[in-house]
C-alpha cells in the first residue's frame, strides 16, 4: 500500500508540474522558500527582464547570479519552478502575477523608486517638447491619476473596459503617432483579443487626443523598442522605460508620466492547487477567444513561408547556376565573386540578426510593410542554403551530360535547362524539402519586428494566462503537424519520381 500510495504521490505531482508548470521536489512538496528579506538576496539567483531598472540593479546585488529574461513572465515562471530565487519586478506588474499564479509571494520591503518616460528619437527634439506639454496638461487636469487609478485592481480580463475613451472630436490632424511597445506588461500594456490595453495606451491616446494625433501601436519584442525609435520605424517608445545613461545615449527621453517602486517577487510554501486539464485549456484558448490568436499568427507564419520560399528557390538557382559555370568553365567571375560574398555573410550570421538588420537598418528611414521585410529577411537568407544544395546537385551529373547536350545542338543554357538541372532536382529534392521545413521553423523569430506569427501568439496567450505549459505544447504540436505534412508530400513525390524512373 505504501508503494501504490507513493505512487499515487509522484504521479499527482507530475500533474501539476505539467499543468500548472511549476516545479515539484519529492512528492509535491516544494522547496523551503529561502528569500525572506532583500538581504537574502546575496548570493541568490536573481531574475530580470532584459534591459530594465531591474536588470542594472541587480548587478550591484553581493555575489548574486542574474539571469536576464526576454520577458517577465518567463522570469516568473522560472520563480515558479525553482529555476531561480527571486525577481526583480516593477510593484504594479507583480500584483497582477501574484493575482494569478499560485505559490509566489512578494517581500515586504521595496527595492528602488523609478520613473517611466515615453522615448523619442535624438533628433526630434519638437515631439519630446509637444509630449512634454500634453503630459503636463493631462497631470493638471488629473487624467493620469484617474488612469492609474483604474488599473490598481486587476483590469486584466476582457469584461474591464478601459480608462480612457479616444475622444471623437479628434480629427487627427497632424497625422500618425506610432507607438512601439511590448504589450506583455500589464497592467502598462497587453492584449485583450485583439485590442490593446493598460496605463500606458490609454495615456498614449490621451497624448493623442491633445496634440491631434491617431494612435497606432506596434507591438514588438522589448529589446526591440528603443531601436525602433532610433530608426524611425516609431515615433515614440512607451513599455515601461525609464531613463538610464545608457538609453540616453540612444534616445531623448520626456518628463516623467508615472512613479512606480521595484520589488521582489519570491517563492511561498505550495498551496497544493492544482489546475485540471479542462480548466486550463478552457482558460488559455477559449476564454476571451485566445485560441484565435494562434489561428492568426498561424495564417501570418504561412503565408511568409510561402512567399520566402518562392523568393529562396529563385535566388538560390541563380546562384547556383552562376556557381556551378564558374567552376566548371571558368566563365562569370565577377558574378561569382559576389555570389561568394552572399554565400559567406548569410550563412555566416544568425537569420535574426538578418531580420534586424534589414528592418531596423536597411529599410530604416523606409515606411514598408514588416509582413515584406520578413519575406525578404527569410528569402535571402534561404537563398543562400538552396544555391549550395543545389551547387552540389549541378556538380554531381557526370560532366558526360554537359557533352551529350553539345552533341544535341544544345547551348549551355538549353542544356543545363533540359537535361543537367532536371537531373540535379532529382537528387537534391530531399535537401530542398529539409531546408523549407528549416524555414517554416526559422519564421518563429518574426515578432522581434512586431509580426503576430504562430510563436508570438503563443507568448501573447501565456502572458495573459501565465501558464507555460500548454500554449508552448500547442504551438510545438502545430509545428509538428506542418513539418510532418511537408515531408509526407516530399515523399509522396519521391516515390513518384521513382516510378517514373523504372517505366
Amino acid at each position: 500500500m505504501k508503494t501504490v500510495g507513493r505512487l499515487k504521490c509522484i504521479l499527482t505531482a507530475l500533474a501539476a508540474a505539467v499543468l500548472t508548470g511549476t516545479a515539484l521536489t519529492a512528492c509535491g512538496e516544494k522547496a523551503a522558500n529561502t528569500v525572506e528579506s532583500i538581504d537574502d538576496l546575496k548570493g541568490k539567483t536573481i531574475g530580470v527582464q532584459i534591459g530594465t531598472t531591474g536588470d542594472a540593479l541587480a548587478g550591484d546585488v553581493e555575489d548574486a547570479s542574474v539571469e536576464k529574461y526576454n520577458k517577465y513572465t518567463d522570469a516568473v515562471q522560472a520563480l515558479t519552478q525553482g529555476k531561480i530565487d527571486a525577481v526583480i519586478i516593477d510593484s504594479d506588474t507583480a500584483s497582477v502575477f501574484t493575482g494569478k499564479v499560485n505559490d509566489i509571494t512578494l517581500l515586504p520591503e521595496g527595492f528602488a523608486d523609478e520613473e517611466y518616460s515615453v522615448a523619442v528619437a535624438l533628433d526630434n527634439g519638437d515631439l519630446q517638447a509637444e509630449l512634454n506639454s500634453a503630459i503636463s496638461i493631462l497631470e493638471s487636469n488629473g487624467t493620469l491619476k484617474q488612469i492609474k487609478a483604474f488599473y490598481d485592481g486587476d483590469k486584466t480580463d476582457n469584461s474591464s473596459g478601459t480608462a480612457y475613451v479616444p475622444s471623437a472630436d479628434n480629427k487627427h490632424e497632424n497625422g500618425t503617432l506610432i507607438m512601439a511597445t511590448n504589450a506583455e506588461f500589464p497592467p502598462y500594456e497587453y492584449r485583450v483579443g485583439s485590442r490593446f490595453a493598460g496605463i500606458d495606451v490609454d495615456m498614449m491616446n490621451a497624448v493623442c487626443d491633445v496634440l491631434g494625433y491617431e494612435l497606432q501601436i506596434d507591438d514588438m519584442a522589448f529589446e526591440s523598442v528603443i531601436p525602433a525609435v532610433q530608426s524611425g520605424k516609431a515615433d515614440v517608445g512607451v513599455a515601461g522605460l525609464s531613463v538610464t545613461p545608457a538609453r540616453e545615449k540612444n534616445v531623448r527621453f520626456t518628463a516623467p508620466y508615472t512613479t512606480t517602486h521595484l520589488v521582489v517577487m519570491v517563492r511561498q510554501p505550495s498551496t497544493g492547487l492544482i489546475t485540471g486539464f479542462i480548466d486550463s485549456f478552457h482558460q488559455n484558448f477559449i476564454e476571451e477567444g485566445r485560441w484565435k490568436y494562434l489561428a492568426d499568427g498561424l495564417l501570418t507564419t504561412l503565408f511568409i513561408t510561402f512567399l520566402a520560399v518562392l523568393i529562396g528557390m529563385a535566388l538560390g538557382f541563380l546562384v547556383a547556376i552562376v556557381r556551378s559555370t564558374k567552376l566548371r568553365t571558368g566563365k562569370l567571375r565577377i558574378a561569382d565573386f559576389f555570389c561568394r560574398i552572399y554565400l559567406t555573410v548569410i550563412r555566416g550570421t544568425p537569420v535574426v540578426v538578418q531580420l534586424l538588420i534589414i528592418y531596423f537598418v536597411i529599410f530604416g528611414s523606409v515606411n514598408i510593410s514588416k509582413i515584406l521585410v520578413a519575406v525578404l529577411a527569410f528569402g535571402i537568407n534561404s537563398g543562400a542554403y538552396v544555391a549550395e544544395i543545389v551547387r552540389g546537385g549541378i556538380m554531381a551529373v557526370d560532366s558526360g551530360q554537359f557533352e551529350a547536350g553539345r552533341s544535341l545542338g544544345l547551348n549551355d543554357s538549353q542544356t543545363m535547362r533540359f537535361i543537367i538541372m532536371p537531373q540535379a532536382l532529382k537528387t537534391v529534392l530531399p535537401a530542398l524539402a529539409n531546408e523549407t521545413i528549416v524555414l517554416l521553423k526559422e519564421t518563429s523569430v518574426a515578432g522581434y519586428i512586431a509580426i503576430a506569427d504562430l510563436t508570438k501568439g503563443g507568448d501573447i496567450i501565456r502572458s495573459q494566462t501565465f501558464s507555460p505549459f500548454l500554449p508552448l505544447i500547442s504551438v510545438a504540436v502545430i509545428y509538428l503537424v506542418l513539418v510532418m505534412f511537408l515531408s509526407y508530400l516530399v515523399g509522396k513525390l519521391e516515390r513518384r519520381l521513382s516510378a517514373n524512373d523504372r517505366h
